[in-house]
């Protein structure tokens, strides 16, 4: 029966974070790249569950973990999920609005 991850409690997350690591480790070993992609992205969605989106903030600039140089200016917060614009290292905002798991949100930079 499959469950939403809103629907899991925060230890249920963190079997599933655990277990999906595991299956992202064995696709790697067997030279799988996509399967390892997909199960990082639901890693990464899972976790955005154990926190809090009060932490984050609208018209906030933020680190993005994954891709340093870059940072994240929130739009809105819908549910886990910022919605917002990225900018890149000489201030640029891209124009495409997208939406990133709160957890690959890293330390507040600035208010835009």
């Amino acid at each position: 029966m499959n469950y939403r991850y809103s629907d899991y409690s925060v230890e249920e997350l963190y079997r599933e974070i655990a277990s999906l690591k595991e299956k992202a480790q064995k696709a790697e070993q067997l030279g799988n790249i996509s399967e390892v992609q997909i199960n990082e992205r639901k890693m990464q969605v899972a976790m955005a569950y154990t926190m809090n989106p009060d932490d984050f903030l609208s018209d906030e600039v933020y680190e993005l973990k994954m891709e340093p140089g870059y940072t994240f200016k929130i739009d809105y917060l819908n549910g886990v999920f910022a919605w917002g614009h990225r900018i890149n290292l000489l201030g640029e905002t891209y124009e495409k609005e997208e939406a990133l798991p709160i957890s690959l949100l890293g330390k507040k930079v600035a208010s835009a």
